[in-house]
């Protein structure tokens, strides 16, 4: 049956893989970014491509106003959302404590944690109404254990554990499933974007991995949300067979 899916960070690496895989089984989609161009072409192709129906909306996650009127706002046809996907999210610089830039730390909670709980308060209460709804967020295993320089970043995603913890205990009576999806490495803009633009220090991140892709992560959340009515993935770390957890890699030479 077709579904309503909404995927915040749709513009690139796992979100847009979200949105493309999503669209491939004939869902409707909202896709939201800050990126207003990226948003346009993305909604074409999937329009084009898969025969859907597509609604972009242009904003950023850490406002908190503007996710309230874009929410408050939503054309009545798209609030019966069945899928939240909670993508939209960021790390900044790889820096000592005592090093690190306090509008990167502020940037990555205003967006991996503000944002989660902007959207998600903006959208639970269409799911309350329908009596049913499924909540994917995204977190990492630097949620699940703290590396070196990691500090803010990891901080982050703890956080994003908890709240999904927290969600799954206060939604169980709306019949509201809550899931937390938390990838190791996964190659997309994610390095380019920590280590601002700098793309050999992004590169090397990969280096001697075949690391997980968007892909990879895309089908992962698609399996979580077509479960049955009555199943319910709570929890999922997912790496590269490569990885195990934030310091454990096997990297070789031939890769």
């Amino acid at each position: 049956m077709k579904k309503i899916v909404l995927i915040t960070g749709a513009t690139s690496g796992i979100g847009k893989a979200c949105a493309e895989k999503f669209a491939a089984a004939k869902n409707d989609i909202i896709i939201t970014g800050r990126r207003n161009e990226r948003l346009t072409a993305l909604k074409k192709s999937l329009e084009n491509e898969y025969g859907i129906a597509v609604l972009s909306l242009c904003f950023d996650v850490q406002d908190r106003q503007a996710v309230t009127a874009a929410f408050s706002n939503l054309p009545e046809q798209w609030k019966k959302i069945d899928i939240l996907i909670n993508n939209a999210g960021l790390a900044l610089g790889r820096d000592h404590f005592e090093d690190a830039d306090l509008n990167d730390w502020e940037t990555m909670l205003n967006t991996n944690v503000h944002g989660l709980l902007y959207v998600s308060k903006a959208v639970v209460p269409f799911m309350i109404e329908q009596k049913k709804g499924h909540i994917i967020n995204m977190g990492s295993v630097a949620g699940k254990e703290v590396y070196e320089k990691g500090n803010v970043y990891c901080g982050s995603k703890f956080a994003v554990d908890a709240i999904t913890k927290a969600m799954r205990i206060d939604l169980l009576k709306n019949n509201i499933k809550v899931t937390g999806i938390h990838p190791g490495a996964v190659e997309t803009e994610f390095s380019l974007v920590r280590f601002k633009g700098e793309a050999a220090t992004a590169k090397s991140a990969y280096t001697g991995l075949t690391p997980l892709t968007a892909d990879d992560i895309a089908e992962t959340v698609f399996y979580c949300t077509s479960l049955p009515p009555h199943v319910c993935i709570n929890d999922m770390v997912i790496t590269c067979t490569q990885q195990a957890g934030t310091y454990y890699f096997h990297k070789t030479n031939e890769l």
